[in-house]
Parts: structure tokens; sequence; C-alpha cells
């Protein structure tokens, strides 16, 4: 069932669990910036109340029924002081968690692109922050479509660039399990489950399962839909790359302490190293996807479009004081 799904989700740290009341921290609060401070410095900064309205995207096993999403949409609306919506891929609590669950991303982001349209509030364009698997809506969104365009997209924890281990894969667990041969059985159970057409058709999760060793990236490339979305499938499509070009600034928040996603360095588009992908994790600079500029990183990068963001913590334990600085500094550019 949805509650249960839900409950699953919320012990595993999933669920956005937002305080009753949140304090406004003053506009002109200080947040340190991890990249292009320069670019942000010296540009004069505009009254609390921005043009733009504000769209959020919950992570899996969450909705935006569940009080913790409309809290923080509500907040994100004051800190702005304009139209914020968290859009669900469902018409009720159940159904938006069931569905985080067992409609495929594409049919997702097809879901969430068909209700921006139809809201009249968003025809000129919005905001974006997404929190977990949320992220992949609004990355999938832009990609697919981007119109009406996102503005600026704050990723908070985001799977763009999938996951790459099961539990106890993940170092530094991994020598032990790799020396066992445990850890390369159970990521053959889980590839084999995930790249084929019944599990990329229902499950969102299979849709981003990224196997990182060479053995598998024949079928990740054939199978997985977001091999599609990176243009690292069997065909290529450049209308990615366009639709990725008309966003303005892109902001990539990681937890550094972060036990859901692997790597974790994959929020700021990092990946593992096909030569050594248990030890080794490139820098998104480092990255197939950059280098060859698969979908239009590299290009949004040499413009000046990408921003990073860290917090101390596991996935999606951010306080609200930081997140009222990303809002209030990324969402006034």
């Amino acid at each position: 069932s949805s509650k249960e799904l839900y409950e699953f989700s919320k012990t595993f740290g999933f669920v956005l669990e937002v305080p009753r009341t949140s304090r406004l921290i003053p506009y002109d609060h200080e947040i340190k910036s991890s990249r292009n401070l320069s670019q942000i410095q010296g540009k004069k900064e505009r009254s609390s109340t921005t043009s733009l309205p504000s769209v959020l995207a919950h992570g899996m096993g969450d909705s935006c029924f569940n009080e913790g999403m409309k809290r923080i949409t509500t907040l994100t609306g004051s800190l702005t002081g304009s139209y914020s919506v968290c859009i669900p891929t469902g018409d009720n609590l159940h159904d938006d968690t069931i569905n985080g669950y067992f409609l495929n991303m594409d049919a997702s982001i097809d879901v969430f692109a068909a209700k921006v349209k139809s809201d009249p509030q968003l025809k000129n364009g919005f905001n974006a922050v997404g929190f977990s698997q949320g992220n992949n809506l609004i990355r999938g969104y832009i990609a697919k479509y981007n119109d009406p365009k996102v503005h600026t997209f704050i990723s908070v924890n985001g799977v763009n660039a999938g996951v790459g281990a099961v539990p106890y894969c993940i170092t530094p667990l991994a020598s032990i399990m790799k020396s066992s041969k445990i850890c390369n059985a159970l990521m053959e159970v889980a590839s084999h489950r995930a790249y084929s057409t019944f599990a990329q058709k229902h499950s969102f999760q299979a849709n981003y399962w990224r196997d990182p060793r060479k053995s598998q990236y024949d079928n990740y490339r054939k199978y997985s839909q977001l091999a599609q979305l990176n243009n690292e499938g069997i065909a290529v499509n450049v209308t990615l790359n366009e639709n990725f070009a008309k966003t303005n600034h892109f902001v990539w928040v990681m937890a550094t302490k972060d036990r859901i996603v692997w790597p974790p360095e994959g929020e700021q588009w990092g990946a593992p190293n096909p030569n050594d992908p248990f030890n080794d994790i490139l820098p998104m600079n480092q990255t197939e996807w950059y280098r060859k500029d698969l979908f239009g990183l590299k290009t949004a990068d040499e413009s000046g479009k990408n921003f990073f963001e860290s917090f101390v913590g596991n996935h999606l334990e951010f306080s609200m004081e930081e997140f009222q600085g990303w809002i209030k500094k990324y969402f006034s550019l």
C-alpha cells in the first residue's frame, strides 16, 4: 500500500521532513558558495519578491500531499514572494506515492510536463527545486521539454547521474564485499533485473540504475531510460542538448555523507571510473558525459551556468537555514 511504501521510504531517509515552524532568515543572510561566487558578487541583489514562480518535485516514497512537502512549498513561496507549487505525478496521496515506485521515469516526466503546461501561472517560465528522485523529473523535463522553461534548477541530492551500487557494496564496505565476491553477485542480480524491458517499463528506480562495471555498459546503453536522457544510449538526440542550454543556472547540491546515493559525487555529476569503479570516482570534468558534452553539461559549465553547494550530512539532512540560503541566493539571479 502507499502507506507502507511511505513508511519504508521515511525509515531510510527518502522522505523530506520539515519542522512545523521554520524561521525565515533575513534576505541578505550570507551563505558561502563553493563555486562561481564571483559571478554572483557584484550583481545588484533583487528585492525579496522575485518575478518567477517556483516548482518543487518530491523524492521516492514522498508526496506533494504529505505535510513535509506542503510546508517546504509554502516556505519557498514565502521566501520568493511568488507562486510556489509542488507538482505530483498522481492526483492524490495514494497515487502520487505509488507512482514514485511503479510509474516509470519517462512516463512520470510526461505527466509532470503536462501538469506544468496546464498551470497558467507557469506559462512564462519558473524556477525549480527537486529533492532526491524528484530531480529526475525536473532534469527530464528540461531535457525533453523545457517549454515553458526552467530558469534556475536547484538539484538537492539528485540521482541525475544514477545510482551505481547496491547496499553493502558502498565503500568502505566495498573492499570487504569484493574480496568475498558477494558484492559482484549482488550487482549481477540488480543489473539483470533492472536491464530488461519489463523493469524499465514498471520501475522508476530501475530507470536510473547505473551499473558502473564495464561488463554491464552495453546493457545500460540498450535498456536504461537514464542512458537515453544522458545521450549515452544507442541513438543520439540533439534536442536534449538544445533544451538543456535553455536553462540559465544549475545548482548541484551534494550531501557529503550520503548513504543512499552512490557515489554521492554523482549529485554533482561525478561518476565511477569504469577501470576501477569501486575505488576511483571521477570528478565531473573527467567524466565521459562532460568530456564529450553528451547532453550539454560541458557547454553549460563553460558558460558559467553550473554552481555547486554541499552540506555535511546524510541524504536530505540539510538544515532549513541552508535551504533558505540556496533559495534566496540562486532564485534571485
